[in-house]
């Protein structure tokens, strides 16, 4: 009986295991071709990635108001737009929460804090939320560095900004710049994925 009772423990173990193995097995990995939307732009207009005929790739980024990591990552993701959208490699931020569930994520807000905060780069609304499970992004803030080549837009890597989401002077590995310059330069990824630093995104 014990024995039965084991193995069926065992077995359910086993099950969830699977579950959530798939669970977040969902999204994208590094080499993926990520396929493109069209999503409002707080000046509402639609926002696809095919808009940008002359960029080379992509920092994606999903991020939201009201999440204090997100926050704290600010500047520097209004920095890296500055770096390299001249270079054809823009932000394109994303705001994936659920609107009912983070009203401080709703579409004024997001005019108002893109306002008051002087964003240069689209600050888009993943209605429906149908994009950021698409990316398999799971946090806010969370990246994910495209490059267009014949094939589509590929992923080229996945994860944070930095190592260092409390004090931007404190950091000391750039993941993201980092991979871009290596990008601009002709070269491989060394570091193509890291852990997402945020809060959850809210559905």
């Amino acid at each position: 009986m014990k024995i039965l009772k084991l193995l069926t423990v065992m077995v359910v173990l086993v099950t969830l295991s699977a579950v959530t193995t798939k669970l977040n097995g969902q999204g994208y990995n590094v080499g993926d071709m990520a396929t493109d939307f069209n999503l409002e732009n707080i000046d509402g207009n639609m926002v696809s990635l095919s808009d940008y005929k002359d960029a080379k790739g992509f920092i994606v980024t999903f991020t939201c108001n009201t999440c204090p990591y997100a926050v704290a990552y600010e500047d520097r993701i209004e920095a890296l737009n500055k770096k390299y959208a001249s270079k054809g490699f823009p932000v394109i931020a994303i705001m994936p929460n659920n609107t009912d569930v983070m009203p401080g994520d709703n579409m004024k807000a997001m005019q108002e804090r893109a306002k008051s905060k002087g964003f240069t780069f689209p600050y888009l609304t993943d209605k429906g939320q149908k994009i950021y499970p698409q990316y398999g992004a799971t946090k806010t803030p969370h990246i994910y560095i495209l490059e267009k080549t014949t094939a589509g837009n590929e992923v080229k890597y996945i994860g944070a900004i930095d190592d260092n989401y409390q004090d931007a002077k404190a950091v000391k590995v750039k993941y993201v710049e980092n991979a871009v310059d290596a990008l601009l330069k002709g070269e491989d990824v060394k570091v193509k994925e890291t852990k997402a630093i945020g809060c959850t995104i809210k559905v």
